[in-house]
């Protein structure tokens, strides 16, 4: 007798539920994305000790006929697909038949469902890959499938499970990923009895965004969008001072499926240049539509990972379109709501514009009307408006302007497009300046030579104001004002963007003028090392950094780019191979970015620096020429506002608004 045989069907469906059904939120994942194939327009979820113990969904979709109910649990048994054909043109979410069996293999599942053509419907319940009941049940709209017992056949699996809060929060990472990318739908998510959120339902992605992360991260994201001949991009992107600390809070969505793919969250990243801090992320939400034959879902059991034709073409309109949009923001930070504590910002009330919420029980309702304002003291509404940024004062308007949608439509335009290199953000500079520490020369900027992270038209962009220089306060802060407001800069951050944009030009240039050293410099790495740095000696020649192999590994250095800041030559140089050492992967326009970061920190002026009128002038001026003034290379402001309205409300010279009449809005 043979020793190979096929295993049974049970077995099967647990060996396949391991990669399946990986923890309760892989569940909830499978049983709603079957919820929204069936064109449900309302799905509740109800989970008990995080899934553990039970959880159940209800929608109200097309449900599964008496004839089917018992095929719908037999493995790759599936209504999406027919042919192999159809394999490459997957429009649904699920389509390996693949859920059901996996998840009723390893728990107690009972399913109750009918369809509208049938007078009533069906009630299954399986055990353990075990039919343990199956009766007719009463009519009703959709389906509700309860899960128990989980991974009760399998006890190791349980071991590796989080704890209960943790295992809670993917539930509903999964759930809110699945609200964003289909807002036509309303979801709800009941933990123990208590609601965790409410959508409505209504097709606004902003509303979505305001039920799940909050009112406060929906009104600082603005709409992005852009299209070529192959992809259409849209959704919503965080301004630049609302950040997290992790890429997870950027959600990628294609045809209404959510996915994971760094290079698209990368290119996500891309679009803000250098407006954010160094390990800081922004939230997004991205919607990407694209002909179901250019992506493939079937890589992986959980379909969350896909590959992408023309790929590089994607990141690029995405970059693209995403820089667009940041370009019509005015970045400017209000100083006084960098001062106001969590505490000031949770007792202000505001008019809620296209955002009408409504807290019942626990839950958001969303309405068309604004909700009417808490009887509790409010601060003046001119305070409000300053702090919110909802409401302008004469002599400071604001214009709102809806970012245009980024069209590429020329096929020369679009063959450029996919193959556009990074390394165009750096064009040729002028001749490098003598000393750039307030005496460099200036740099027009052309449209050729704008960054792709910061590219905007003038008429487009919102433009640095006009300061007139009063002083400088502590060494370290030069104060302006405008018609609209004090302006605090922080010098060191100024002069460093200025010479970032310098440099990020000039450090392209191989033929640059040199600076020959009367001691060379000699450097000597351990083998491990010189090996890999022996891989680089392009990309750092390609900076106008010549290393002469001397043998032993030991490199020599007989001149450096004539805008190497003198007496930090050798220091510079290492720290140029030391970012080669620890990142192999890091390509030459990564590499050059990174140096010209360095090289703008290093010759910027520092804090506690005396700089005279003429100084302080020149650095303004010079500061408003930038293609993005708003912020240093490493994300932080170069300048804060206070406007007359924030000055007269710390000086108490606005009435609070109890002492007035209140208004109703």
């Amino acid at each position: 007798m043979g020793r190979i045989h096929e295993l049974s069907d049970i077995l099967a469906d647990q060996i396949a539920a391991g990669e399946v059904v990986e923890r309760p939120a892989s569940v909830v994942k499978e049983l709603v994305e079957n919820a929204l194939d069936a064109h449900s327009s309302q799905i509740d979820i109800y989970v008990e000790e995080a899934g553990l113990k039970s959880i159940q969904v209800i929608d109200n979709g097309e449900g599964i006929s008496q004839a089917d109910v018992l095929i719908a649990f037999r493995r790759h048994a599936t209504s999406k697909i027919t042919d192999r054909a159809d394999l490459f043109k997957v429009k649904t979410l699920g389509f390996r038949g693949e859920a059901l069996p996996s998840i009723a293999s390893v728990s107690h599942v009972s399913l109750e469902t009918s369809t509208q053509a049938e007078s009533a419907g069906s009630l299954v319940e399986i055990k353990g890959g075990e039919l343990i009941k199956q009766q007719p049940s009463s009519a009703r709209n959709g389906t509700k499938i309860t899960v128990t017992d989980l991974f009760f056949n399998t006890p190791a699996r349980l071991k590796y499970l989080s704890s209960r809060a943790t295992e809670l929060a993917n539930i509903s990472d999964i759930v809110n990923r699945l609200a964003l990318s289909h807002t036509d739908v309303a979801f709800s998510l009941v933990s123990d009895g208590k609601t965790i959120f409410k959508t409505a339902g209504n097709g606004n992605l902003k509303q979505a965004v305001s039920a799940i992360y909050g009112l406060t991260s929906a009104r600082q994201m603005i709409e992005f969008s852009g299209a070529d001949a192959d992809f259409a991009v849209s959704g919503l992107i965080s301004l630049p001072k609302l950040t997290r600390a992790a890429r997870s809070y950027i959600s990628l969505l294609i045809n209404g499926r959510y996915i994971k793919n760094f290079r698209i969250s990368k290119a996500v990243v891309a679009g803000y240049g250098s407006k954010l801090m160094v390990g800081r992320y922004p939230l997004a939400v991205v919607n990407i539509k694209l002909d179901p034959l250019l992506v493939d879902v079937n890589v992986h059991p959980t379909k969350q990972e896909v590959r992408i034709s023309k790929e590089e073409q994607l990141e690029f309109l995405l970059t693209k379109a995403v820089s667009q949009a940041l370009s019509q923001e005015n970045l400017i930070p209000n100083g006084l709501e960098n001062l106001a504590g969590k505490k000031a910002k949770q007792q202000l009330d505001f008019k809620q514009l296209e955002i009408g919420l409504n807290e019942t029980k626990g839950a958001y309702q969303f309405k068309n009307q604004t909700p009417a304002l808490p009887k509790k003291p409010a601060l003046n509404k001119e305070v409000t408006q300053a702090l919110l940024g909802q409401g302008q004062e004469k002599s400071s308007p604001k214009t709102v302007v809806k970012p245009p949608a980024l069209i590429i439509t020329d096929k020369a335009q679009l063959k450029q497009a996919a193959v556009k290199n990074w390394d165009e953000r750096y064009q040729q500079p002028t001749t490098p300046p003598k000393d750039l520490q307030l005496e460099e020369a200036e740099v027009a900027p052309t449209k050729e030579a704008t960054a792709v992270d910061e590219e905007a038209s003038p008429a487009e962009a919102v433009r640095f104001p006009n300061l007139v220089y009063i002083g400088q306060f502590h060494g370290t802060y030069l104060l302006a004002q405008s018609d609209d407001g004090l302006y605090i800069i922080d010098q060191h951050a100024a002069q460093e963007r200025r010479n970032y944009e310098y440099y990020r030009q000039a450090i392209v240039k191989v033929g640059q003028a040199q600076q020959e050293l009367l001691v060379p410099i000699v450097l000597t790495y351990p083998t491990s090392e010189s090996l890999k740095l022996n891989q680089h000696l392009g990309d750092l020649q390609a900076l106008g950094v010549k290393l002469e192999d001397f043998g032993q590994n030991t490199y020599i250095i007989r001149s450096h780019p004539a805008w190497f800041k003198a007496g930090q030559e050798e220091a510079t140089i290492r720290e140029m191979i030391d970012y080669l050492l620890t990142d192999q992967k890091l390509t030459l326009a990564q590499f050059r970015e990174k140096t010209a970061i360095m090289m703008s920190c290093k010759r910027a002026i520092k804090a506690n620096q005396h700089l005279d009128d003429r100084q302080a002038k020149e650095l303004l001026a010079k500061l408003a020429t930038c293609e993005n003034p708003f912020n240093c290379p490493h994300g932080r402001p170069t300048v804060v506002k206070l406007s007359p309205k924030d000055l007269e409300h710390m000086f108490k010279r606005i009435q609070d608004s109890h002492q007035s009449k209140r208004k109703e809005w």
